[in-house]
């Protein structure tokens, strides 16, 4: 090895003889010059070392300094989606955040002192009057981001988040004697998770209905209206990247659609599932307090209530299968949207279409003309990000020891982040939908240079009319050769057919072989399926 590459790590001169051999033979073989030289080398290279050490520690004392300036911004968020993109995905923060958590969860324990309300049995908590009924209900309506900070004072004190809401309800309703005699009725013979889980269950249904589900349908919608206004433009296709079988532009549009829209309509298909049974899943406390109470029918009138369906057997916590084939059906949907933006790239790569710029927007730092299919590349990037989580969430939250453990409570703090991605691809799928022109004449240079294509409708006519080896012959015409429209005019005259049958292969062209693509094209919107009863969870 040579003693200078051993040396490229001292940090001073005074580590350097350490790396040298201790015999006496080896130091009289380094000659003074070259001793010297290394020392030299060393020296400069500690000096710049030290320079680097030091610059760093004076940025962290900088920003340890500033540690109070870092107050969460667009510009310190960790996550892009609460800085950067926070514009586009803030339409979630009202159902996914920890303000729609504690929300929902206010809801839950509101809702439930008025089910026990409503039970015979119970007659410590007497039927609520209209007045203290609208109380109740104004707590619900009027929350706001101040009661969700009350809520978050509190449980700096019990450091118990679903308890800090049981104890703000309560002074809340110290104003209110009718309620407050039966006070200590809220979060009656519950765990947490009868108040968590269908918390959860009501945030993802506020979140998809009036949220994510509008800009699917807005994105399948958006690519149907492709297929039906480029239903007559002929496309070269390609197969393995190869010239293929002519398409029409809509057609390959269309092919996405009915995709979408099946994932779509699977989703809102999902039974959003809710549990109300105590501790462990059994009514033990229930029944203790009160045996005559047909518990698990009011706990299924309960969840009912809310719009949710109910799971009689669960352990402490609903075991979230249901979110797992939610999560899977959204990723199943971003992977088709992977799937088409993939293609608009590679459609945009080969100017098929051109982009509508903006001005002052700029493709390049250095090459001033790129215009970049910036916004598919957004949506592609960001349904990766997207299914990660989602696909992360689907395999973890079934899983939990025993009875429960608390992973799955911080994991489902993060489906935000997940559907967050995914609405931010959806958008930047639109938008870059929103800035395409066709470029026909792109188009149609391909198909003018691709005449082989017909190979395939000639051949197959020749089959028709017993015209032995017709595939080996057009294979032999036209496989890895140059094939123009005379050589092709040219086969077609030598061909042994009916006259009116080789008069129609002379007629066709790359640009008029298209088969009902047109038409499938146009007729897509009969297959989206996007009906009201698909519409909502």
């Amino acid at each position: 090895m040579e003693i200078g590459a051993t040396l490229k790590v001292s940090s001073s001169i005074q580590s350097a003889p350490r790396l040298f051999p201790t015999n006496t033979h080896c130091r009289r073989n380094i000659s003074s010059s070259r001793f010297t030289s290394i020392r030299s080398s060393c020296s400069c290279k500690a000096s710049l070392e030290d320079n680097r050490v030091l610059a760093v520690a004076k940025m962290s004392k900088k920003f340890s300094e500033d540690s109070e300036v870092f107050e969460l911004s667009s510009l310190t968020a960790l996550s892009p989606l609460d800085g950067r993109y926070w514009g586009k995905v803030k339409d979630l923060a009202p159902f996914l955040s920890e303000y729609g958590l504690i929300r929902f969860r206010v809801l839950v324990e509101i809702k439930w002192l008025i089910q026990l309300s409503q039970i015979p049995q119970v007659t410590e908590v007497p039927k609520f009057s209209d007045e203290a009924q609208t109380y109740l209900e104004g707590l619900i309506d009027g929350f706001s981001m101040s009661d969700a900070l009350e809520v978050k004072k509190i449980e700096k004190v019990t450091n118990h988040d679903v308890k800090a809401v049981e104890y703000y309800l309560k002074q809340k309703c110290q104003s209110n004697l009718e309620i407050a005699k039966v006070h200590e009725f809220f979060h009656f013979a519950c765990t947490s998770e009868d108040i968590n889980n269908l918390a959860h269950a009501l945030m993802l249904k506020e979140a998809l209905n009036k949220t994510m589900f509008p800009v699917m349908d807005e994105v399948i919608h958006a690519i149907s209206d492709m297929a039906d206004n480029y239903a007559h433009i002929p496309q070269l296709s390609r197969t393995h990247g190869q010239s293929a079988t002519p398409t029409t532009l809509g057609k390959e549009m269309a092919n996405f659609a009915p995709r979408l829209s099946n994932e779509r309509k699977e989703l809102s298909k999902v039974e959003l599932l809710g549990k109300f049974a105590g501790a462990v899943g059994n009514y033990n406390a229930h029944f203790v307090a009160y045996p005559e109470v047909n518990w698990s029918k009011v706990a299924e009138e309960f969840v009912k209530s809310l719009g949710l369906s109910f799971n009689p057997y669960v352990t402490q916590i609903e075991p979230h299968d249901y979110m797992s084939k939610l999560f899977h059906g959204f990723i199943r949907f971003n992977i088709i949207l992977i799937d088409f933006d993939k293609d608009i790239w590679d459609y945009i790569s080969r100017g098929y279409f051109k982009q509508i710029t903006r001005a002052g927007e700029i493709g390049s730092s250095t090459m001033p003309h790129k215009v970049n299919p910036i916004d598919f590349e957004n949506s592609e990037g960001n349904l990766g990000m997207a299914n990660a989580g989602l696909g992360f969430l689907s395999k973890k939250l079934p899983i939990s020891r025993m009875q429960r453990d608390l992973t799955d409570s911080t994991v489902l703090r993060n489906m935000g982040l997940g559907l967050g991605h995914s609405l931010l691809a959806y958008k930047s799928a639109l938008q870059g939908i929103g800035k395409l022109q066709v470029n026909e004449a792109r188009l149609s240079e391909d198909l003018d240079q691709s005449w082989e294509v017909l190979a395939e409708p000639i051949q197959t006519v020749m089959r028709r009319y017993g015209v032995p080896e017709p595939y080996e012959k057009l294979k032999e015409l036209t496989r890895g050769k140059a094939v123009t429209k005379e050589s092709i005019r040219e086969f077609i005259e030598g061909l042994e057919l009916p006259e009116e049958a080789k008069a129609n292969l002379l007629k066709l062209t790359p640009h008029t072989y298209i088969g009902a693509a047109a038409d499938l094209a146009r007729s897509v919107d009969k297959f989206l399926g996007l009906v009201n009863e698909f519409d909502a969870l």
